[in-house]
């Protein structure tokens, strides 16, 4: 098995040093290189070639939201997660709106930053549950994901099984086991409900239907 390169870029030595020796014992996952702001963190990333990069929201010289905008466009293959011990708006919907795969809070454990870092290395979507809440929040209060939407009436049977796994946090690789299907189908599936669901992307398509679970758990859908 390849192992998740991971970029840590922080402007604090002590924050980098405690994160490497603790993602060094784990099996499947390499530092492969440190950075301390996001000018340093463009440079190196285009020598080392992380999978993962944990980027500091705060840092002189770059911030973290505008790193993860050079990183989405000069190194799209490289997932990004802010690791911040701030949870502001314009830090969570900068760095996701920026092409962030995860917003992490530096009070996250140990099992969770690596779980995250795995996740992130699959092209998952990770955000600690104060964030997710807080994106829930907005996309309500600026009905970017309508409350109800004219096709959750209309899901098949099967399009139904995925959504309430979606709803659990599911991945298509567990979709697909639980349901005894291709992961190709499940991903035939996950469009489909993006048409009816009419969001952008996965993320706000799970969060929806997590929303959507939590308000009226006898929903057709999920």
């Amino acid at each position: 098995m390849t192992a998740i390169r991971v970029l840590l870029v922080d402007d604090q030595e002590l924050i980098r040093r405690g994160l490497r020796r603790m993602l060094e014992i784990e099996d499947g996952i390499e530092v492969a290189g440190e950075a301390a702001d996001g000018e340093e963190a463009l440079r190196v990333a285009g020598e080392c070639r992380p999978d993962v990069a944990l980027v500091d929201a705060r840092m002189p010289r770059m911030e973290g939201v505008e790193l993860i905008r050079r990183l989405s466009a000069g190194h799209p293959g490289v997932a990004a997660i802010v690791l911040s011990t701030f949870d502001e708006d314009d830090y969570i919907f900068g760095a996701l709106g920026g092409g962030a795969v995860g917003y992490l809070l530096k009070d996250c454990t140990p099992e969770e930053l690596v779980d995250a870092i795995r996740r992130a290395g699959r092209g998952e979507t990770v955000l600690a549950p104060s964030v997710a809440g807080r994106l829930v929040a907005e996309l309500r209060r600026t009905g970017a994901v309508p409350r109800a939407l004219p096709h959750e009436g209309r899901l098949s049977a099967r399009e139904s099984d995925v959504a309430r796994l979606i709803a659990a946090g599911a991945t298509n690789r567990e979709i697909a086991a639980q349901l005894r299907i291709a992961e190709g189908t499940v991903k035939n599936h996950v469009s489909s409900l993006l048409r009816k669901y009419g969001t952008p992307d996965r993320t706000r398509l799970a969060l929806h239907l997590k929303d959507t679970r939590d308000r009226n758990p006898q929903s057709p859908g999920p």
